[in-house]
């Protein structure tokens, strides 16, 4: 896909790239759902790519992609054979140092390799700093591409190594033409990420959306909504699916600040930000879903009802 919203972060990247000395850590920042793996692995392609040194067409050997990686050693026997298996809920330390070990031999093809750690804002604090020894004295030849979708979630020594690509978010009218008839309430969900609106529509969201905007706009002092939202919600979704919900949360409550009434806004701004953490959280937690739907409800509920801040 041709992702309109890269135009300037391809053009920094070039730039970069065509100049005495390319940096070593990058950072792709923005929104789920803007393409930013995309763009890793075509930067990736560019970086490897050597004058007179022939190329493979599939998978490249000195491209090598960190994510979530199998929950145990049960998964991991089903990974090794093949299977479908349960992931990790973060990237751990044993990843990173199975990669640092590979950085000990020289790359493949050419002269240069580059390491994709995505999301790079779930991996567990100790992965974090191995990560850092590596961008503190990098190899020669190495390059790493650390996909975020919260940055701040990194650490500030991370940050402070890479050079930072921002993705911005895309436009209503953008989004429809990629989406299509019938995307209109995605597209209002969506906050601005294709992603994020295709996964409203394959997730059929909108029930939840809808009771979500009621929370926010009147409270809810029956419990009612809760009870709703929990029911519209289901007792055992997906991670991905949690995911989303907490995105379309966000969402919701950044749409409400600017009709809200003066008095409700610093409520909304608090339950926003407790939003965000419990979002960074999610994935490294092993929350009850019944009490974490319970949270994001409460969390909506009170941004509705208050006119002080929560924890105030």
């Amino acid at each position: 896909m041709d992702w309109p919203n890269h135009t300037a972060a391809r053009r920094e990247w070039r730039e970069a790239a065509a100049g005495a000395r390319m940096h070593h850590g990058w950072i792709l920042a923005g929104k789920a759902g803007l393409g930013k793996h995309d763009f890793a692995l075509q930067a990736a392609r560019e970086l490897v790519s050597e004058e007179a040194v022939p190329q493979p067409i599939g998978e490249h050997p000195d491209i090598h992609m960190l994510t979530y990686g199998p929950k145990d050693d049960k998964a991991a026997r089903a990974a090794a054979e093949g299977k479908d298996y349960e992931r990790a809920r973060s990237i751990r330390i044993g990843q990173i140092r199975a990669m640092q070990q590979r950085l000990n031999t020289r790359p493949s093809v050419g002269s240069r390799r580059v390491i994709i750690i995505n999301p790079a804002d779930d991996m567990e604090r100790p992965a974090s700093n191995a990560l850092l020894k590596s961008l503190e004295e990098p190899p020669q030849g190495t390059f790493f591409l650390l996909v975020t979708h919260r940055a701040s979630g990194l650490l500030p020594t991370i940050r402070s190594r890479c050079r930072i690509l921002r993705f911005p978010d895309m436009d209503d009218e953008t989004i429809a033409r990629h989406l299509g008839a019938g995307s209109n309430a995605a597209i209002a969900l969506a906050g601005g990420s294709l992603g994020a609106a295709r996964k409203f529509m394959e997730m059929k969201l909108e029930p939840i959306a809808k009771v979500m905007q009621q929370l926010a706009a009147q409270g809810d002092p029956t419990l009612a909504l809760r009870a709703q939202l929990i029911s519209e919600i289901g007792a055992r979704p997906s991670r991905e699916r949690i995911q989303s919900i907490l995105d379309l949360a966000r969402t919701t409550l950044a749409q409400s600040i600017a009709d809200a009434p003066a008095d409700k806004r610093l409520g909304i701004i608090d339950a926003h930000a407790a939003l965000v953490d419990l979002a960074a959280k999610a994935p490294t937690y092993n929350f009850d879903i019944g009490l974490l739907v319970g949270e994001i409800a409460s969390l909506l509920a009170n941004a509705g009802g208050a006119s002080e801040p929560i924890h105030g």
